[in-house]
This record gives C-alpha cells, structure tokens and sequence, in this order.
C-alpha cells in the first residue's frame, strides 16, 4: 500500500489555499492542502501495524508547535511549482528527520522544505503571472499544529486518512 506523511492545516488555512488551487492545481481533487512531512512511499499490509505503532512513539516525542506561514515562494527554475513557505521549527525538522531515518522508503531527492502548494505544472508564462500576483498578496497565517496524519492512495489516486497521531506524550 502507498502512504504518506501529512499535516493538514487547519480549515481557515486549507480553504485559502483551495481558493488557489483550484484555479492552478491539477491535483487539487486528490488531496486536501497539506504539509508533506514523509512523500510516498510503499508498506505491506503486514507491516503496517509495526510502523503505526513506530509513528505513535515519534509522535510523542514532539509536543505540539506554532505552526507560521510567512510568504509565497516559488521552486522555480527546478519546478514551475507556487507555495506558502512554512517556517521551519525544530519540531518540524525533528519529524522530517526521525520519518526519513526510521521508516522505510527512499531518501528525499531534496532538503526538506516546509510548504504548502498553491499552484503546480503551471506554464512559465502562467507561473510568472500567477507568482508575481500572489507575492503582492502575500499571507500571515500563525496556528498550533496538534497532530499529524498517516495518509494512503487509493486506486482512484486520491488520498485519505488511514491514522492520525496526537503530538506529544500521553
């Protein structure tokens, strides 16, 4: 089965998001708008119920953090790829690494940068128009993150929730 490793922002924070991706992202009707914290990767069934119980010891060794999206940001020239970067905290950096390092799946092709997708396979007339428009709007956003979410594929390639992990200890 492929799963992956999300935070979803908060409701407020997810339909601003969807107010732009629903305009310049293809995949805005396979995932809600999330933080990407482990990119897919492949478990058995029968291994499953190990790394679940993995992911419930990483989650308590982080208590719950402020979430700050500051700006909009681009990956251009890899990707014609819109984002709202995400500050990066310890917590942030401490999940990303323990997900990296003690759960199956390949290395990350790139460092990990917190973000939130806006717009993506845009075309690089559309992606300068649509990113020189959204710098001028710009965000603030402040939340405190609470959990995060063990998403799986399904064979239509949406993604739902399969479980979600409280921060911090019991």
């Amino acid at each position: 089965m492929k799963y992956a490793i999300v935070i979803f922002p908060s409701k407020k924070l997810q339909d601003l998001v969807n107010s732009y991706r629903k305009r310049y992202d293809p995949h805005y009707a396979l995932v809600a708008p999330h933080i990407t914290l482990k990119g897919a990767f492949e478990v058995s069934e029968q291994d499953t119920e190990e790394m679940v119980a993995k992911l419930k010891e990483i989650a308590k060794k982080y208590d719950p953090f402020t979430l700050k999206v500051s700006k909009v940001k681009s990956f251009a020239p890899v990707s014609n790829t819109i984002y709202f970067k995400v500050d990066s905290t310890p917590e942030l950096e401490g999940l990303f690494d323990s997900f990296k390092n003690e759960l199956p799946g390949e290395q990350p092709k790139f460092n990990f940068v917190p973000h939130i997708t806006i717009g993506q396979k845009l075309s690089n007339d559309e992606h300068s128009d649509v990113y020189g428009q959204l710098r001028l709007v710009g965000i603030d956003h402040q939340e405190t993150v609470h959990r995060f979410h063990l998403v799986y594929q399904l064979e239509n390639e949406t993604w739902t929730s399969f479980e979600t992990f409280d921060l911090g200890k019991e």
